[in-house]
């Protein structure tokens, strides 16, 4: 069983019970709705979105993506009616290519590439789709999004992913391993 002892917008603190070598124990954790990252190889390049963070007190290269389900009442809904969150992040990652890369993709053109799992104590999971075949459409940024598209080489996002450049080490190391998988 599981009580919310807080909720705000975007992260709750959730008990838990959890029994472990006979014994009956109560564990907490933090929990966000999943989010979607996406890789698009294009033209033997891989596309990087560079965005003005706040966290990072400046711009860094990211892999486009989002929430999977943005409200996170609705993605306690969502849980308790059972939605299959690996499909839902898949229809999330069509909604952010567009969005944040100006690419349409139909959903049969990606492929689940890997699911990030945060921790014991966060979870946060993040879905991880490669996306094939994409056309052009409009970038449709949400407020406050600072979002531009560039595409480079796979030796130049592997430096990328070393030094920093992509700040996001879940992704770095996703795109560490999509890189030595497709060279």
């Amino acid at each position: 069983m599981e009580t919310i002892k807080y909720q705000g917008k975007i992260l709750e603190i959730v008990e838990f019970d959890v029994t472990q070598a006979g014994k009956q124990m109560v564990f907490e954790k933090a929990r966000r709705s999943p989010g979607v990252r996406l890789i698009i190889p294009k033209d033997g390049k891989i596309l990087l979105t560079k965005e003005d963070r706040h966290e990072v007190g400046g711009y860094d290269y990211r892999l486009p993506g989002g929430k999977v389900i943005d409200k996170l009442q609705d993605y306690n809904a969502a849980l308790a009616s059972g939605v299959d969150i690996k499909e839902a992040a898949r229809e999330a990652a069509v909604r952010e290519a567009r969005e944040e890369v100006g690419l349409a993709v139909d959903a049969r053109n990606l492929s689940f590439f890997h699911k990030s799992v945060c921790g014991t104590t966060v979870e946060w999971d993040l879905f991880y789709f490669v996306a094939s075949a994409t056309r052009e459409a409009a970038q449709e940024f949400d407020e406050g999004e600072d979002i531009t598209v560039e595409a480079f080489d796979h030796a130049t996002v592997a430096k990328m992913c070393i030094d920093g450049s992509i700040s996001e080490e879940r992704s770095a190391l996703v795109l560490l391993r999509y890189l030595s998988q497709n060279p």
